[in-house]
């Protein structure tokens, strides 16, 4: 038997470095009595560190690609959600009885309903209403026969399936949320109203127009599918561009770096006040919402009330800027503008607006300089925007591990997320009036919406890079990090109890992206004044609340610094309503905080360092 030589390895394995010398070792002959052969030439196995990356770079490719094909959903998260649900409901056969007696009475319900349409010629009392907001089957073909049996039909089932989907012991609400959202956009595609055969409407129109109605359809159809494949703005847009028709309120670009560009407006007003309005606006979003047609502007607003305001424009994020965070947002964003508005207008505090995520930036902000003894903010004003995370509405049904890991995934492979991704994910989340009654009015009934300037700057999107879309899902929807005191700051952490200054927060009653209730929990986290304010409207036209405009209303309380703590039910049992915009009731507020009038500064001074780079709206907000 051959002698073992140095360069054999345990389990066999032989480095490099033996294979080198192997060679010279058999063919010495004091290494052995018995010539040993060189082993052939082959391929060294993989070690741990290469076995792992190539782990990574199968899986990371493979969630990337299938993220594309779900709109970021991830798959896993979704059966889990239905396993949860299913495994809970066969070991319930209380609820299961419950079912099938339910259902049994709806199917009684729809003969009896069936048999009163035959006796009386086609009608019969409903046996069931649609739900308020459900506009659906509105017209009234919808209640002729056999279309009212088609509707009845569907919304029995409708109900039915969210009586299945819910009140099962053992689910976890996430996880039932899950199910019963998914459920209910499986139905709404299979609603009546979305098909020609079962549309009495969509037959009337086809009758009445020859049929033009489906080739203008069909003319809409292509049209839109061209813009999507070449990544063209949607139809109507056109009518709406910043610093055209939107955007248009005087004013100067006086700072930008690879993050921000920050706009001064020109005073309208001989006087103004001594401390000057700094607006910060979601990233996710282009600023111009808040400066929307001159009608409907809130930056003119503030300006004609005698406001110096500031706004931030953010860039629109490219796949060299996947390694921006949220701190970096912090810092070239948030303390960036201030830091130049403190310049511009030395020695006066600031009131600083953050709207949606903005808000929550700010508030992050707010809390690290509370902390660190900076003291230039006069007040805070948080406008639908949210710092605990716990009840954060139906986005969250897309929020958990599995979910955020398959999500991180598609934004590493193209360094940043699209908001058109995340457009699809708000639609879902009321698909009855921003998808199926878009497409039947588009491609069914020939027509096209109108846009107004909300909707043509909804579809004027936006990026987030990478690493902060990462951030801020994991430690603040995830993690709950800010209001829970984890999150850190320069390694330190920050609380939204430390913020002094009183806060002004608004919320809006329809809101699906930050729920009122959520937005209220600033009196639970604030230990200062703290005036919060609920208005009509949804997240972004309850907050564009023109005066001038009729409609709407709002109620409104300050808790003071030492006051008790009142529960939402409560609050709004007794909060006052006034009839109107909210937007003087909130510049009455900011006045209640501010000096006396003087004289207005000039945009753009370049004897304070920061003069006119160009005129509003700038160069960011119009990107492509």
């Amino acid at each position: 038997m051959p002698a073992r030589t140095s360069s054999t390895l345990k389990g066999n394995r032989t480095s490099k470095s033996q294979l080198a010398i192997l060679p010279t070792l058999t063919a010495t002959p004091e290494a052995s009595t018995v010539p040993v052969s060189a082993p052939s030439a082959s391929p060294e196995p993989w070690d741990d560190a290469e076995l792992h990356q190539l782990r990574d770079a199968l899986d990371h490719t493979t969630h990337a690609g299938l993220a594309r094909l779900t709109a970021g959903l991830s798959p896993a998260a979704i059966v889990d959600a239905f396993m949860d649900w299913t495994v809970h409901l066969a070991i319930s056969p209380g609820k299961q009885v419950e079912l099938a007696t339910r259902g049994a009475r709806k199917w009684t319900r729809l003969t009896q309903f069936a048999s009163r349409c035959a006796l009386d010629g086609g009608t019969g009392d409903p046996c069931i209403e649609p739900l308020p907001q459900d506009r659906r089957f509105a017209e009234r073909e919808w209640w002729r026969w056999p279309f009212n049996l088609f509707q009845q039909s569907f919304l029995l089932q409708q109900q039915w399936w969210e009586n299945a989907t819910t009140g099962v012991d053992g689910v976890t609400k996430q996880h039932q949320a899950v199910v019963e959202f998914i459920t209910r956009q499986i139905l709404d595609m299979a609603s009546p109203s979305n098909f020609i055969a079962t549309n009495p409407v969509v037959q009337r129109r086809t009758l009445e127009t020859g049929g033009q109605n489906l080739v203008q359809g069909l003319r809409n159809f292509l049209d839109d599918w061209e813009r999507i494949v070449r990544s063209k703005s949607p139809a109507g847009t056109e009518a709406f561009r910043p610093g055209r028709n939107v955007a248009v309120t005087p004013g100067k670009v006086i700072y930008h770096n690879n993050l921000i560009e920050l706009i001064q407006y020109n005073p309208t007003t001989e006087k103004v006040r001594p401390e000057p309005i700094l607006i910060v606006p979601a990233w996710i979003m282009k600023y111009y919402i808040l400066d929307l047609s001159p009608e409907n502007s809130l930056v003119r607003y503030l300006t004609d009330q005698g406001f110096t305001v500031f706004i931030v424009s953010w860039k629109k994020m490219t796949a060299e800027d996947r390694e921006l965070g949220l701190d970096d947002y912090r810092e070239l964003g948030v303390m960036a503008a201030l830091d130049a508005v403190s310049a511009v207008l030395p020695d006066r505090k600031v009131h600083a607006v953050g709207y949606c995520l903005g808000g929550t930036l700010l508030s992050i902000a707010a809390a690290a300089m509370a902390r660190d003894g900076d003291k230039r903010l006069a007040t805070l004003s948080l406008l639908a925007a949210q710092n605990d995370f716990r009840e954060a509405g139906e986005l969250t049904l897309f929020i958990n591990e599995s979910q955020l890991h398959f999500l991180e995934d598609l934004m590493r492979s193209q360094g940043y997320l699209d908001t058109r991704q995340m457009a699809g994910a708000f639609q879902l989340l009321r698909s009855n009036d921003l998808i199926w009654s878009r497409l039947i009015r588009h491609y069914l009934m020939g027509e096209r919406t109108p846009l107004n300037d909300i909707m043509a700057w909804n579809a004027d999107a936006t990026r987030m890079p990478y690493r902060m879309h990462a951030d801020y899902l994991r430690k603040l929807f995830l993690n709950n990090d800010l209001a829970e005191g984890r999150f850190q700051v320069d390694g330190r952490p920050v609380a939204v109890s430390d913020i002094r200054v009183p806060i002004f927060a608004v919320g809006t009653e329809r809101d699906h992206v930050a729920p009122w209730r959520s937005t209220f929990k600033i009196h639970l986290l604030a230990d200062t004044d703290v005036t919060f304010l609920l208005t009509t409207g949804g997240h972004n036209a309850g907050i564009v609340a023109d005066p001038s405009r009729a409609g709407g209303s709002f109620q409104v309380l300050t808790r003071s610094a030492v006051g008790h703590y009142l529960d939402p039910d409560t609050w709004i049992k007794i909060a006052p309503r006034f009839e109107g915009s909210w937007w003087p009731e909130w510049t009455r507020w900011l006045v209640s905080h501010c000096g006396e009038l003087t004289k207005p500064p000039t945009a753009g001074a370049p004897a304070r360092g920061y003069p006119a780079l160009c005129d509003a709206p700038g160069t960011y907000v119009l990107q492509a």
